[in-house]
């Protein structure tokens, strides 16, 4: 039995639960059930929005599956004729032309239009697409534009009055632990409301170039696909497209394309049917702390540019490999990611002043944007004049790579195009720090520090001027056999 202190303790707490406690007496307040609240509720913005939400059906053929193999089996087997029956009917009925239905969600945004916006991958491949009301109307919808990058599509229907619609809101208002909510056509249950907080904002989660979703603990689970995230103003802040669970259910990690990026996509789909997007014409890559602190940088940020687009409007404006960029029409460049968002969203033609961070100097740079094609290549083509000296390979070891002049021997060697020029690497010392930055003999050496190198001289030169400043590592340009140019940061410590 419990000691009588400890009892007494545990009886007082009790009281205290129960009642109030009031010099040692308990006193029970009545408790007014009719006043008592839960949150607050949705139900009359969930009730003004509903009929703005479509549910999205669709339909396409798809050609039988391949024949099934028949397993061999002896001639005069007792199951051979088994067989044959089994899988010559299997294979008949594989072979037969199918229609495979899916289920989505969408959102009208033009009343009077009949203009509906939903994913790309809800519709992409159908042969019929059906809008099913909140009401019970059914319309065939017909395909305005898609556009895979940002998985967006344009629909259009033909209603014989005004459809109710929804406005877009300031996705670039909203704050991490605001209030949004769902309205879709999950598992096929249309019309359903699902309530969370906006957990994260501009989230990558590689699905493509311009990834910059909103991630919601709203339940959003298959068939929420296309559908509108709102806020409490009952503006469209997103676009629900895709979660992350093992299960294929709800696990509270759901993504929305932001209306900021959305409605510049939906606008230009609506136009001329397709994306018209702004192009730099650059190959670029992450400012690492290795990178940053090789070009003696303060911080990691910008995007570092590892290859020009010949003739392209960053050629023409004498943007060069190496140079970092820090600021583009006049918004600092946090990552490299953000980068290709902000040049697709600005519009062609226009001129921008881009800030380059170059051999420590920053350096303001006009450039007029053109126009992204789909096939354009952003690599940098490098030419070379004139042709190598007639005379032996110079060969030396620096910082754990062997290296020595690009002559022809060595180009037939490792494949390496013509117009690639610099100092190959012949050998990578094992467990060196060029081994762990994957640098692999055939790469191509073309600048130390951003100094243009020929041979293996000209590379150790920097890396001596490098160890005078006291620099932990050098920041190499290298080209593979092909062309193709990345930075490596290697450390000096392993010389």
């Amino acid at each position: 039995m419990a000691p009588d202190f400890v009892r007494r303790r545990m009886t007082r707490v009790a009281a205290a639960a129960a009642g109030i406690l009031l010099g040692g007496m308990v006193v029970f307040q009545p408790v007014d059930v009719a006043h008592a609240q839960g949150p607050v509720s949705v139900a009359d913005l969930a009730e003004e929005l509903g009929d703005a939400v479509v549910n999205i059906s669709t339909a396409q053929t798809v050609q039988g599956r391949r024949s099934v193999p028949m397993p061999e089996v002896p001639d005069g087997s007792p199951f051979q004729e088994f067989f044959e029956e089994f899988f010559n009917r299997q294979n008949r009925d594989n072979d037969q032309p199918r229609r495979v239905q899916s289920l989505g969600s969408g959102f009208v945004v033009d009343g009077k239009e009949g203009i509906i916006i939903t994913n790309n991958h809800v519709i992409e491949g159908a042969d019929e697409i059906t809008a099913n009301f909140n009401d019970g109307t059914k319309l065939r919808a017909e395909i305005i534009g898609t556009d895979e990058k940002t998985d967006l599509a344009v629909l259009k229907v033909e209603p014989e009055t005004p459809l109710k619609d929804v406005n877009f809101g300031d996705s670039d208002a909203i704050r991490v632990g605001d209030w949004v909510m769902a309205i879709g056509n999950p598992f096929g249950l249309g019309g359903t409301v699902t309530v969370g907080i906006v957990s994260a904002r501009n989230r990558d989660i590689n699905s493509g170039p311009y990834d910059n979703f909103i991630q919601t603990d709203a339940s959003i689970n298959r068939g929420n696909s296309g559908g509108p995230l709102f806020d409490m103003q009952g503006n469209v802040v997103g676009i629900n497209t895709a979660i992350i669970s093992p299960s294929g259910g709800s696990i509270g990690i759901g993504f929305a394309i932001p209306a900021k990026t959305a409605m510049n996509v939906i606008e230009q789909l609506r136009e001329y049917g397709e994306t018209r997007r702004g192009w730099l014409g650059v190959r670029i890559q992450e400012v690492t702390d290795e990178i940053a602190l090789s070009l003696d940088m303060d911080e990691a940020m910008g995007a570092l540019v590892a290859g020009v687009t010949e003739d392209g409007p960053a050629a023409k404006a004498e943007i060069e490999p190496g140079d970092v960029i820090i600021k583009f029409d006049g918004n600092e460049v946090e990552t490299m990611r953000e980068l290709p968002r902000m040049v697709a969203e600005t519009d062609i033609g226009k001129e921008v002043e881009v800030v380059v961070l170059r051999k420590g100097e920053e350096v303001n740079i006009t450039v007029t944007l053109e126009r992204l094609l789909e096939n354009e290549v952003t690599e940098a083509s490098e030419t070379t004049e004139g042709e190598p000296e007639d005379k032996p390979a110079e060969k030396s070891e620096v910082l754990g790579m062997m290296l020595a002049e690009l002559d022809d021997s060595l180009r037939e060697q490792f494949s390496i195009d013509e117009d690639v020029t610099g100092v190959v690497v012949t050998e990578v010392t094992p467990g060196s720090s060029a081994e762990e930055k994957r640098v692999m003999a055939g790469d191509v050496i073309k600048e130390v520090a951003q100094e243009p190198v020929e041979t293996p001289a000209d590379v150790e030169a920097q890396i001596e001027k490098l160890k005078k400043d006291n620099r932990r590592s050098a920041l190499l340009l290298l080209s593979n056999p092909t062309g193709d140019v990345r930075f490596v940061p290697v450390r000096i410590e392993d010389e």
